[in-house]
C-alpha cells in the first residue's frame, strides 16, 4: 500500500506551500530551502501526472487538482497531529514545543531549563529555533513563542519577560590591547561587529545606539557581519571586535569574565522579549501552565 503513496517529505512540502502560497515561506517553515521544496513538489506533480499549482508573481495558488489533494493531506496531517498529542498526554509524558531565536535559546532559555525539568519530570520541553520569527507564524506544533519585540505588543496578547538594555561588549584581551574606551569617537573607531540587517529582527544596531545616546558621531562600518547572534558573540569572545550585547541574554558571560560590558555606553529602550501562548495549544495542560508561570519569573531564577 505504501508504494501507492507519494513520499512523506513531498506531501509535507506540498501542504506547507499550499497553506502559505509560497515555496519560500514553506522552506522557512520546514527548515529547508526554496530549491528543495520546488524539487519535491515537482516530483509530486510528476508522480501524479498533473500540475497542482498555478505559478503567480511571488507565489503560487492551488489549481483544481491541488485543492483536492490539499483537502485530503491537510485533514490527514491534522488528525495525525491531534492523535500524537493525545497519545503523549495519555502516556504521561507531555511535550511542550517552545520556539524562539538562536540567541535567546542559547544564552537565556537552555541554561535555565534544568530547574524546570527537575520540578516537572513528566513534561518534555522541545526547543525550536530559527533565524526569523516568520518561520513560526504558521507552525502548528508551536505551543509557546518567545520573541523580541521592538515595541511592546498590545496588552493581554503577551507576557513580558525582560526589557531591552543594550551595551557594547568585547573580550578582556581585546580591551587590554585597545585600552579603555572613553568617548563615542573612540568607540566608533574600534573594529565593530554587527548583525546583518535582514537578520536583525528590529534589534538595536550601531547607528541607532549612537543616535539614542545623543551622539553626533557616526560609527565606522562593521568589519564583520553575521546572520546569527550567537556567532557574533563568539567572535567577540575570540577578541575579533566589539559587538552589541543584550542585557539578561549575556549577563552570565559578563559575570564570569568571558566578556566585558562597556556599560558607560548602554541604552535602554521600550523593546524586549515577550512570551506568547499559541491559540492551538492545550491551555489546560498542567505542564504548559507550569512552564508559562516558570518562564514569567525565569529572569530572576
Amino acid at each position: 500500500m505504501s508504494r501507492s503513496l507519494p513520499p512523506l517529505n513531498a506531501l509535507l512540502a506540498f501542504e506547507a506551500a499550499a497553506h502559505s502560497g509560497s515555496f519560500t515561506a514553506a522552506a522557512k517553515q520546514l527548515g529547508s530551502t526554496q530549491s528543495a521544496i520546488s524539487q519535491q513538489i515537482r516530483g509530486l506533480e510528476e508522480a501524479l501526472g498533473k500540475p497542482l499549482f498555478t505559478r503567480i508573481y511571488r507565489g503560487v495558488v492551488l489549481n483544481e487538482s491541488g485543492e483536492a489533494l490539499y483537502g485530503a493531506v491537510s485533514s490527514g496531517f491534522d488528525q495525525i497531529r491531534e492523535t500524537v498529542k493525545k497519545l503523549q498526554q495519555v502516556s504521561g509524558k507531555r511535550r511542550i514545543n517552545v520556539a524562539t531565536d538562536f540567541a535567546c535559546a542559547a544564552y537565556w532559555l537552555v541554561p535555565r531549563l534544568s530547574s524546570y525539568r527537575e520540578q516537572h519530570p513528566d513534561t518534555e520541553v522541545r526547543i525550536i529555533t530559527a533565524h526569523s520569527y516568520t518561520a513560526f507564524e504558521d507552525a502548528d506544533d508551536v505551543d509557546l513563542l518567545i520573541r523580541y519585540c521592538s515595541v511592546p505588543p498590545k496588552l493581554g496578547t503577551a507576557i513580558p519577560l525582560f526589557h531591552e538594555e543594550v551595551y557594547p561588549i568585547c573580550s578582556p584581551y581585546f580591551l587590554k590591547e585597545y585600552g579603555d574606551v572613553k568617548s563615542h569617537k573612540g568607540l566608533a573607531q574600534l573594529p565593530l561587529l554587527a548583525l546583518r540587517q535582514d537578520h536583525a529582527a528590529g534589534w538595536m544596531d550601531w547607528v541607532r545606539l549612537f543616535e539614542q545616546r545623543g551622539s553626533q558621531v557616526l560609527p565606522s562600518k562593521p568589519i564583520m557581519e553575521f546572520d546569527n547572534y550567537t556567532l557574533l558573540v563568539q567572535s567577540a569572545i575570540a577578541g575579533q571586535g566589539v559587538g552589541l550585547g543584550w542585557g539578561t541574554l549575556i549577563d552570565d558571560l559578563v559575570e564570569r569574565g568571558v566578556l566585558v560590558a562597556l556599560s558607560d555606553f548602554s541604552v535602554n529602550t521600550q523593546g524586549g522579549y515577550y512570551l506568547f501562548v499559541s491559540d492551538k495549544s492545550h491551555h489546560e495542560m498542567e505542564g504548559l501552565r507550569a512552564l508559562v508561570n516558570w518562564l514569567s519569573v525565569g529572569v530572576n531564577q
